[in-house]
C-alpha cells in the first residue's frame, strides 16, 4: 500500500478553522459571497450563502454534500466577524452646545467641501456664529470608526498584523503598515488634548521602572500613578536605573496634577530618594513624606504600581520590543490606561473617571 500522501489531520471544522486563522486566505465579496483559496496552488474557490445554507464549488461539496473546510472557515471567519462587531464599541461624537456662547439650540447649516471630504457646519441660534467639527480624521482615507476601532484593539493587546485581520473581519482592508502611521498621527493628536486636563489625583503617589528593550538595548521606562484612582500621571524613559535623575519625572507631574502629593511611596532607589527632597519635600507644613521601604505585602505594598509594569510588560511581549525611545507607544498605552482600559479595582470605572474627566471631541471655528 503506498503510505506516501499526506495524512489528512483532524476534522473538517478544524481544517477550516486552521485556514481562517491564517493570513490571507479568505477574501470577503460581501456578507454572502467569499473566496477561500485553495491549499496546495493558487485556486480560490467560491463560498455563497441560500436559503438552503452555505454552498461550495470544491468536488468535496459538490461531490459528498458534505460541509467542507471552505465553508467550515467561511462560518468561523464570519462569526468572529460578528464577536469583534459585539467587543468593540466605538461612541459618535454628539455635538451638544455652541462653542462660542454654549447654547445648545443648534441647526444644521450646510456642508463644507473641500480637497480631504465634506465637513458639516453648524449655526448657533442664540448668537448666530457658525463652526464646524473638526477631530483630526478629514484628510484621512479611512473612516474615524475604523482608525478608533484599530487602535482600540491594538492598545488591549493584539498586534500591528492581528490588528489587521480583525478589521479584515469588519470589511476593512488595510495593512499594518498603515495602521502604524495611524498610531503615531492619532497618539500624538489626543495626547495634546490630554496633557490640557487636569486630573482630580489623589494624595498618595507610587512611583517605580520596569526595563524595556529598544532595539536590543536595555532601558528604563519610569512612570508615577496615584494611589488612589490609578490615574498614570506622567512617565519617562531613561538609560540607566540607579543613576537616573528623576526630578524631571516629579516635576512633570506636578505641573499635570496641579500640586505635590502628601505621601510617595516608592522603592529604595536612590533617584527617588534625590528627585523627592528636590521637588516635592518643603519645611513648611503639610510636609510630603517619602515611603521607601516596600514590602511585597501588607500596607506599603507597590502592587498597584506593578499592576501597571505588569500592563507594559505584556504590551511589550506583542511587540516584541521597541524600536526608540520617543515611541508614540508608550504614551498611547499611557491613554489607553487613564482613559479607556476600565478597573475591577475601581468598580469598573476607567482612572479617567475615578478622577471626573471627561473627554469631549474636538471642535474648532
Amino acid at each position: 500500500m503506498n503510505t506516501n500522501y499526506p495524512k489528512m489531520i483532524g476534522t473538517r471544522e478544524d481544517r477550516g478553522r486552521a485556514i481562517a486563522e491564517k493570513d490571507r486566505q479568505i477574501m470577503r465579496m460581501s456578507d454572502r459571497s467569499y473566496k477561500v483559496k485553495f491549499q496546495s496552488r493558487d485556486k480560490w474557490y467560491n463560498v455563497t450563502s441560500s436559503e438552503i445554507g452555505w454552498r461550495c464549488n470544491c468536488p468535496d461539496h459538490e461531490t459528498r454534500g458534505v460541509q467542507c473546510k471552505h465553508i467550515f472557515s467561511v462560518i468561523f471567519s464570519f462569526n468572529l466577524r460578528e464577536q469583534v462587531k459585539k467587543n468593540i464599541v466605538i461612541q459618535s461624537i454628539v455635538l451638544s452646545d455652541c462653542i462660542f456662547c454654549h447654547s445648545t439650540k443648534l441647526k444644521k447649516n450646510g456642508i463644507r467641501h473641500n480637497k480631504s471630504g465634506d465637513i458639516q457646519r453648524f449655526e448657533c441660534l442664540d448668537c448666530h456664529r457658525t463652526f464646524s467639527i473638526n477631530i483630526g480624521f478629514e484628510k484621512m482615507k479611512h473612516n474615524p470608526k475604523a482608525i478608533t476601532t484599530a487602535m482600540q484593539l491594538y492598545f488591549s493587546g493584539e498586534s500591528l498584523r492581528n490588528t489587521e485581520k480583525s478589521l479584515r473581519f469588519l470589511g476593512i482592508d488595510v495593512s499594518h503598515k498603515t495602521f502604524h502611521n495611524w498610531i503615531g498621527k492619532y497618539t500624538l493628536l489626543m495626547k495634546r488634548y490630554v496633557d490640557k486636563l487636569k486630573p482630580n489625583v489623589g494624595d498618595t503617589w507610587r512611583a517605580d521602572e520596569v526595563f524595556i528593550k529598544f532595539s536590543g538595548d536595555m532601558k528604563y521606562l519610569f512612570a508615577l500613578m496615584d494611589d488612589e484612582t490609578r490615574y498614570w500621571i506622567a512617565q519617562e524613559v531613561a538609560d540607566t536605573k540607579f543613576k537616573h535623575d528623576a526630578q524631571t519625572l516629579f516635576h512633570e507631574a506636578k505641573l499635570i496634577a496641579g500640586k505635590r502629593p502628601n505621601v510617595l511611596i516608592t522603592d529604595g532607589l536612590r533617584a527617588y530618594h534625590d528627585a523627592f527632597n528636590r521637588e516635592f519635600y518643603q519645611n513648611s507644613s503639610p510636609r510630603s513624606k517619602h515611603i521607601s521601604s516596600i514590602k511585597l505585602d501588607g500596607d506599603m505594598n507597590n502592587n498597584k504600581q506593578e499592576r501597571i509594569n505588569g500592563e507594559i510588560r505584556d504590551r511589550e511581549k506583542v511587540m516584541r520590543g521597541l524600536k526608540k525611545t520617543d515611541t508614540p507607544i508608550l504614551p498611547g498605552y499611557q491613554i489607553f490606561h487613564n482613559f479607556i482600559r476600565t478597573h475591577e479595582g475601581l468598580e469598573g470605572k476607567t482612572p479617567a473617571e475615578a478622577c471626573v474627566l471627561r473627554l469631549k471631541g474636538r471642535i474648532s471655528g
